[in-house]
């Protein structure tokens, strides 16, 4: 009976009804510089698409992105339908000298219509995991578990060849719990700027 009790009381309070709902005025990682620009730092989590949609809601007339300090996301495919979003609203994105992105936030970055930086400004890659321990590079060129990264690359304005190329590129530049900063010259040779 007291393991009954015990139970109940913790589902209860670590959120056995779920997560309260995220306010209207509840922005995430996204942050206002001017009507026309948004600033995004942090880390992206499941909420993305939620954050996302309340900002524009807030400032239909955004129309570009600054990526500042950005390790990464938590939820692809959260992340990749904020990247949709983001492109199809047409969202210029710039990195400044400052900025540092990686992981997930490099596919975010992507999305972009117009992908700018500046000298500085760092871009890492690296293989991804599956909780079982699973890498993707354990998985052959043109297996299953690869389509939808390069569905979402080619869903942003990359030829299916090129959305392809850079993907195994990444997936092959750095094992999952490592980071491979890319070079200026890998940023042109896979079109990371436009």
């Amino acid at each position: 009976m007291r393991k009954i009790i015990l139970s109940l009381f913790l589902v209860t309070l670590f959120g056995g009804c779920g997560q309260d709902p995220i306010s209207s005025d509840d922005y995430g990682i996204f942050t206002s510089l001017d009507a026309e620009t948004v600033i995004i730092d942090g880390l992206i989590d499941s909420d993305i698409t939620q954050y996302w949609d309340n900002y524009i809601e807030a400032f239909p007339s955004t129309s570009k992105m600054i990526m500042k300090d950005c390790p990464g996301s938590t939820d692809d495919i959260a992340n990749w339908e904020a990247g949709r979003m983001i492109h199809q609203r047409g969202i210029d994105i710039h990195l400044p000298s400052d900025a540092v992105i990686a992981s997930g936030a490099v596919d975010l970055y992507l999305s972009g219509t117009i992908r700018t930086r500046e000298a500085g400004s760092q871009i890492g890659v690296h293989a991804w995991a599956k909780g079982n321990g699973d890498e993707a590079t354990d998985f052959p060129v043109g297996d299953e578990e690869h389509l939808d990264a390069i569905a979402y690359y080619t869903d942003i304005g990359f030829s299916q060849e090129d959305a392809e190329a850079f993907y195994y590129f990444t997936i092959n530049a750095a094992a999952a719990d490592e980071i491979h900063w890319m070079t200026d010259d890998e940023m042109e040779e896979y079109g990371l700027l436009n």
